[in-house]
This record gives C-alpha cells, sequence and structure tokens, in this order.
C-alpha cells in the first residue's frame, strides 16, 4: 500500500510539473504577443548583446504561473512549498518590472531589497554561522542578520549582473537548484518550489535562443529568481539541511563555489568600475560573458564555457 500511495505521489507531482511547463510555454507566447502588440520592445544600445526583437517578459509569465499554482493549491489546502514566501518573491518581482519599464534609482533597489532581506530572515532562512571558517562558528543575532541582508544584496544583483547573454542566467539558477538538491541527504523544504521553478524556466530556453521575437528574463525574472535562489543558499546554513555522507563539505565555501560565477564577475565589474571612477552600478559591458562575445564565441557556447568551468571548479573541491 505505501509502494501504491508513493507512486501515485510521484505521478502526481509529475503531472503537476508538466502542467506548469505547459502553463508557462503558453504564457511566455501569450504575454510577448500582448507586448508586442503596444510596442514594449527591449531598447537596442551600447551594452545590449541583440540586435533583434525582443521583450522583456520571462520574469512576467514564470511569476504568472507561479501565482496561479500557489492560488489553486492553496484554495485546495495542499501547501505545496512554503506560500509565505510568495511575499518576498513578490516585492522583488514588482521592483523588477518597474526597473524594467522606468530604470529604478539603484539606492531605491537597495532599499527594497535590504526590506526582503529582513522579511526572510524573520522567515527562519539566515546565516548564522560561518562553518569555522577564520576560526568562527555561532554569529551573534544582530551580526547575523546584518551579514545576511549583505549576502542576499550580493547574490540578487550578482544574478542581475549575469542576465546579459542567451541562457546563461536561467542555466546558472537551474544548475544551483539542482546541485543543492542533489547533495541534500533529503528534499530541502522549497524543494517542489525548485522544481516547479525548472519546470518554469525550461521554455525559455527556446525563447532565448530563437532568432527572432527572443524573450528575456527582464529584471522582474532575474531579481525573482535571485531572490529565489538566495533563499536556497540561506536554507543551506540551517541544521535541517544535512549534505550527504560521501561529500565532506564546508558549507560556507560550497555556497561561494556554487556561485563562483556570479560572484566572481560581480566583484570584477565593481574592481573595475571603481578603478575608473565610475559608479560600481551603472551598467556597462565589461561582464566576462561579453568579453567572450567579443572574441566571436556564439551566446549558446559561452553560456556552456561558462557553466563548465564553474562545475569543473566545484567538482575539484567535491573530490580534493
Amino acid at each position: 500500500m505505501k509502494n501504491e500511495k508513493d507512486y501515485l505521489y510521484n505521478m502526481n507531482s509529475y503531472l503537476e510539473l508538466i502542467t506548469f511547463f505547459i502553463l508557462s510555454l503558453i504564457l511566455a507566447f501569450t504575454i510577448q504577443k500582448i507586448f508586442i502588440t503596444y510596442r514594449k520592445f527591449d531598447d537596442f544600445n551600447h551594452r545590449t548583446s541583440h540586435n533583434v526583437l525582443a521583450t522583456k517578459t520571462g520574469g512576467i509569465s514564470f511569476f504568472i504561473s507561479l501565482i496561479i499554482f500557489t492560488i489553486f493549491y492553496y484554495n485546495k489546502g495542499n501547501e505545496i512549498f512554503d506560500f509565505s514566501l510568495i511575499i518576498p518573491l513578490s516585492i522583488m518581482f514588482i521592483v523588477g518590472v518597474y526597473d524594467d519599464f522606468y530604470e529604478a534609482d539603484f539606492k531605491l533597489k537597495f532599499l527594497l531589497q535590504i526590506i526582503v532581506s529582513k522579511i526572510i530572515i524573520d522567515q527562519g532562512y539566515v546565516i548564522d554561522s560561518f562553518q569555522g571558517i577564520f576560526g568562527i562558528y555561532e554569529l551573534p543575532w544582530i551580526i547575523a542578520q546584518l551579514f545576511t541582508s549583505f549576502v542576499f544584496l550580493v547574490i540578487v544583483n550578482s544574478l542581475n549582473f549575469i542576465d546579459g547573454i542567451d541562457g546563461l542566467a536561467i542555466t546558472e539558477v537551474i544548475k544551483v537548484i539542482i546541485i543543492i538538491e542533489l547533495i541534500s541527504i533529503g528534499n530541502t523544504p522549497i524543494y517542489f518550489l525548485g522544481l516547479l521553478t525548472i519546470a518554469g524556466l525550461l521554455p525559455l530556453y527556446y525563447y532565448n535562443f530563437k532568432k527572432n521575437k527572443k524573450i528575456f528574463l527582464g529584471d522582474a525574472g532575474s531579481l525573482l529568481l535571485g531572490t529565489l535562489i538566495s533563499i536556497y543558499i540561506f536554507n543551506i546554513f540551517n541544521s535541517s539541511y544535512i549534505i550527504k555522507e560521501n561529500f565532506n563539505i564546508n558549507k560556507a565555501v560550497f555556497s561561494i563555489l556554487i556561485l563562483i560565477y556570479p560572484l566572481t564577475d560581480l566583484l570584477r565589474v565593481f574592481i573595475i568600475r571603481i578603478s575608473q571612477k565610475k559608479s560600481p552600478f551603472i551598467a556597462d559591458n565589461n561582464h566576462l560573458h561579453h568579453k567572450l562575445l567579443k572574441r566571436k564565441i556564439s551566446h549558446f557556447s559561452s553560456t556552456l564555457i561558462i557553466q563548465i568551468l564553474s562545475l569543473v571548479l566545484l567538482l575539484i573541491y567535491l573530490m580534493f
């Protein structure tokens, strides 16, 4: 009987994921059509890496799909993931939508990001230990909150920074979710939210790599997904997150290595901009992925190279 129930549960989960995939695909097509009708295209400028018709609607279609699923299962009384996480995710999505249309001031974005980080901390997602790095273990509660907010700002903005070529940010998010879940001895509390995210992002690969009428995440998508990845990283430091015995990993180092590319790119770009006496928050095309494009390497190949190198670094750490 137990095996039969497990089988039925798995079947229902697969159907839910397939349904979410189809819903995301339909909404991606429909919302882009609406944006094209009202001529809301992504502008071409010196920073863009494309010269074809495109819309920044990927984050919108994914978010609406997630809200539809959340409302449906909330009404059924079936909490397939922690629904309270919809609050910080929604705030960051709205900030991103505003930024996509009106280019919000970075100070306002930072203020709202700090508020969202506090909401997430109060929901129990916090870095309260350095896991022995620099000889530091437990952190005082105030220091833990301040450090968690700082890490949140870094992760969210680093994900936002790498959303510059086709498929890179999407692949980074999917990679992080899969690795964190695979290395865990059991499913994390946001396991099903992670699966929905993967199912909802897969249709965007098709639209990212199309020759025309592309769909990009936009700031709405990158800020939303950056928030989700931050929650995943904070959950690693929770005592309930237990790493499989065959991996002898320091959680803090693991968290850095799993996001090694966006973190490295963020630090590098900040140093370059400050050395040139520019604001570190003024966008440019000095990112590592832009350097690859300038060498006539395609978007697909650039994404593949970056992800393979980051995985190799992680595997070396896991092995040795």
